[in-house]
């Protein structure tokens, strides 16, 4: 009998031995290799990590913002209600202070991140507010709304500071780099950059047929990725003087569907990546250059609806109808 223990003993632990050699090497700092973050008591809509990536804020239809840790146990620190309505979408000022969220209910809010309390409500939209963006100036803030404006703010100011006039539902926005222009996309499937200093449309690039869900400046900041819900994902040269073709590449293989969300996409810190959401429950990642499609990752059971990559580990983080948020590492 002492025999067969030691034999039973002696065989584990060559198991155990056999299976940490095969482990593939570890390549970020989160506890586990995927990390799975619930709590939300319905879709989530929106992720986005922290300038430092220290702390990330999730949110979507149950009306509130989550901020979670990223490290550790990944726990719930805060939670930030006010909204009457949907969250739409999510983005932090450039120094990690404050977060800024579009909303259903014709609003935004700038939020105190370590106080936990909003400090700022910007009203003026007529209908929902899709989409928003703040610029490396970070009182500089802008929005597209389903009623067909995209409106420039002064997070130090109660009332937009100019308001640019579209003929259809805006559901993408974001700045170039130097924010002197604003670009946005809506139901008429046309990317359209506007110029602040005249407040008029200074170019229109026409590729997709139909909606655009996103605007993703790149991190060098001369391309800007779109998503569409013509199930293509492009890449186009927002440089001044770029040729008059400026759809340089397009990316297949992550679908929209009856839901109509409005599914997002981003890019990896240093720009060698592209990641967007799919409703067929997947996340794709593709190589820039070569457009070959590098990981299709399943584990979500609804909708992928917003993608993000950690600033200086190779983590990506995604949100989904499913009520959850995922954290895995890539290689």
């Amino acid at each position: 009998k002492q025999w067969y223990q030691r034999r039973v003993a002696i065989t584990a632990g060559k198991q155990d031995l056999v299976t940490q050699q095969e482990l593939p090497p570890r390549t970020s700092e989160l506890s586990s290799p995927i990390m799975h973050l619930t709590g939300h008591a319905a879709e989530v809509f929106c992720c986005k990590f922290g300038p430092y990536g220290d702390i990330l804020a999730s949110a979507g239809f149950d009306r509130q913002i989550f901020l979670w840790n990223v490290f550790g146990e990944c726990e719930n620190i805060a939670c930030l209600p006010g909204h009457t309505g949907s969250i739409s979408q999510i983005c932090f000022t450039k120094d990690g202070t404050h977060l800024v969220s579009a909303s259903t209910d014709k609003s935004m809010a700038m939020w105190d991140l370590e106080a936990g309390v909003r400090v700022r409500r910007f009203k003026g939209h007529q209908s929902f507010v899709n989409s928003c963006d703040v610029s490396d100036n970070p009182t500089m803030i802008c929005s597209g709304s389903d009623d067909g404006t995209v409106r420039l703010w002064d997070s130090r100011r109660r009332h937009c500071v100019k308001t640019l006039n579209s003929k259809y539902q805006v559901t993408a926005v974001c700045f170039n780099e130097k924010a002197d222009n604003i670009m946005s996309g809506g139901i008429d499937n046309h990317i359209k950059m506007w110029d602040l200093k005249h407040g008029e449309v200074s170019l229109e690039m026409k590729g997709h047929c139909d909606t655009v869900t996103c605007l993703s400046l790149s991190p060098d900041g001369n391309f800007v990725l779109s998503n569409s819900m013509d199930n293509t994902v492009r890449m186009w040269d927002v440089r001044p003087f770029a040729p008059a073709n400026r759809c340089l590449k397009a990316f297949v293989g992550a679908q929209h569907n009856f839901e109509k969300n409005l599914i997002r996409c981003c890019w990896s810190p240093q720009g060698t990546k592209i990641v967007s959401g799919s409703s067929d429950r997947m996340v794709y990642v593709w190589d820039t250059s070569s457009r070959k499609l590098l990981y299709k990752l399943p584990g979500h059971t609804g909708t992928v609806n917003d993608v993000d990559c950690h600033p200086t580990q190779p983590i990506l983080m995604t949100a989904s109808s499913d009520k959850s948020i995922y954290m895995g590492e890539l290689k």
